[in-house]
């Protein structure tokens, strides 16, 4: 198959040449399949065939891109695109700045990260995870709910400039499994993402909902007073946190448009905590990674944050060519980010339950509704849900009710960073809207953050 899509684009190539036209394409193309659970019973079973085109055309200054749902027997549908697209750009308003068209020194194809027995998984063997997780679990009051989605992904893109190509072709699941009390309404939540087969691992996600079960079963909710807490995150908060940073930290573009809490003065300066590293590692396996980006620059591990101190902005090569900046590899589907982790021997629910605790400690593993409240100080907000728990001093548990935090990213990362896990996991990101995206994150197990306002406290859940 792969043969026969760089085949497709190179004959649209030869055609745009033909034609005198000046282009590039970006070929997505994915298979996904989604289960869907409800009331403990499946409530969707589908999955979905696509292929995407996306054609840029260059006119001098100006630019224009066509996109389109097409077939690799449909060349001719695609030739037509392509003189959409040119027509497009002859009429563009020009660029204050001269745009670079993708040219690729060499053809490179990397399937390393595509698993044909994940992406194929059968219904009965998700079924079978499904029950090995929550056998035991459900009572008539509460309820499994959840999705199992898989699926496999084809990224390629040629241009005029060079014959050469690149395609990068991956596998992914991702695995939610929600158990909710229909009288009470609390939910309790674990998640899990896979780039091969072998990484499912139900007895983990098992383990996670029966600690969090036992605690809402049998500990008194409450509604915590407002103040200022010693708060845990969870994996899920955590990476939706960093995820942020793409759009308001780390970003030069962004930057230069006013919507990052940094700037080009803080580079090489003490931000963040010593505690904190963060980067970009097409290397890790388990963030389904590019190692070529979309104009064929080689990706390599690319360091954000180095013990605290703010190293570099990543630069897409739009924003790199309006700023006259030097592009760092950066204009992917997705990035391949990780956070470092720390010393704290901390790697499970169980563990952390059983740390001796000098004060109260509210433990927040995921953050619900996440929005920036203002880019340039980096203040982000978002309420707690899906398992919260408030380990208290004296050794008691009680479950909270949800609260809402609304805090800057240098506090959070800053110098009211505590401490960080040792153990490191991926954690799934993927977006579906429009196309396929599977991405995941690399953060710690656990991060405590001292002194942070809750702002907010709910009354009931």
């Amino acid at each position: 198959m792969s043969e026969k899509i760089l085949q497709t684009l190179g004959a649209l190539r030869d055609y745009a040449l033909e034609k005198g036209y000046e282009i590039s394409l970006y070929y997505h193309e994915e298979d996904s399949y989604l289960m869907r659970f409800a009331n403990s019973a499946i409530s969707l079973n589908t999955n979905e065939h696509l292929i995407r085109l996306e054609v840029t055309a260059y006119e001098g200054s100006k630019r224009a891109s066509y996109a389109m749902i097409t077939d690799l027997a449909k060349l001719d549908d695609m030739k037509k695109g392509i003189d959409i697209a040119n027509e497009m750009a002859k009429h563009a308003m020009p660029l204050t700045y001269q745009t670079t068209v993708p040219t690729y020194e060499n053809t490179f194809i990397d399937v390393s990260n595509f698993d044909p027995d994940l992406s194929t998984i059968s219904n009965e063997e998700k079924l079978a995870l499904f029950n090995q997780v929550v056998s035991g679990l459900e009572t008539d009051e509460i309820k499994l709910s959840g999705i199992f989605s898989c699926g496999a992904n084809t990224v390629a893109a040629i241009s005029t400039r060079s014959e050469h190509s690149i395609l990068m072709k991956t596998s992914d699941a991702q695995v939610t499994i929600v158990l909710s009390h229909n009288r009470l309404k609390w939910e309790v939540q674990a998640e899990q993402s896979a780039q091969q087969k072998s990484d499912l691992d139900p007895a983990a996600l098992r383990a996670e909902l029966t600690a969090l079960l036992h605690h809402y079963t049998h500990d008194s909710p409450q509604q915590l007073p407002l103040g200022r807490y010693n708060i845990v995150f969870g994996p899920a908060a955590i990476a939706d946190m960093l995820n942020f940073t793409r759009y308001i930290a780390f970003n030069g573009g962004l930057m230069k448009r006013g919507y990052s809490f940094l700037n080009e003065e803080n580079i090489d300066q003490k931000v963040f905590s010593n505690q904190f590293s963060f980067f970009d590692d097409p290397e890790r396996r388990e963030t389904f990674p590019f190692r070529r980006d979309i104009y064929g620059i080689e990706r390599k591990r690319f360091a954000l944050v180095e013990n605290g101190v703010f190293k570099a902005f990543a630069w897409y090569q739009d924003d790199a060519d309006e700023f006259g900046q030097q592009p760092t590899g950066h204009t992917v589907p997705h990035h391949s980010l990780c956070m470092a982790g720390g010393s704290k021997p901390v790697n499970s629910l169980g563990e952390l339950l059983n740390l001796p605790r000098e004060t109260d400690i509210l433990y927040i593993p995921f953050l619900h509704y996440m929005n920036i409240v203002n880019p340039s100080k980096g203040i982000l907000t978002g309420s707690s849900r899906f398992g919260a728990l408030l380990l208290k001093q004296d050794g008691t548990v009680v479950v909270p009710y949800n609260v809402r935090l609304t805090q800057s990213l240098l506090d959070i990362f800053g110098d009211r960073l505590s401490w960080i896990a040792q153990e490191i996991l991926p954690y799934n990101t993927s977006l579906s809207y429009g196309a396929r995206n599977p991405t995941s994150i690399i953060v710690p197990r656990f991060m405590q953050v001292n002194d942070l306002e809750i702002s907010h406290s709910n009354s009931s859940y």
